[in-house]
């Protein structure tokens, strides 16, 4: 199925489908559940191979994180700066958390 027919499906434009694939935009739980419709899937699917060891290994996130106050001070830091500067501030943690 093609992003141009999975958007038709789902009722959106295919640009927000590209966005949802490449990771620019979360995907919001109706959405995953209209997405998991349209390709005849349960939403567990998309989940499949996931496991809580994995999940916690991987992502190393304390379960209070939004109540670490400098996380959150963080993440209204990190969406004060312009967009254009966010993205690359967000594609320099990326590099340095897979080297870390």
């Amino acid at each position: 199925m093609t992003q141009q027919q999975l958007a038709e499906r789902v009722g959106i434009k295919f640009q927000q489908i590209q966005k949802y694939e490449t990771g620019a935009n979360r995907v919001s739980a109706s959405r995953l559940w209209d997405i998991a419709d349209a390709l005849e899937v349960s939403v567990s699917f998309f989940f499949e191979g996931l496991n809580e060891e994995d999940t916690k290994a991987s992502n190393k996130i304390p379960a209070d994180i939004l109540g670490d106050k400098e996380a959150l001070d963080l993440v209204r830091s990190y969406y004060a700066i312009p967009e254009a500067q966010r993205r690359r501030l967000f594609e320099l943690a990326r590099v340095l958390s897979d080297v870390a």
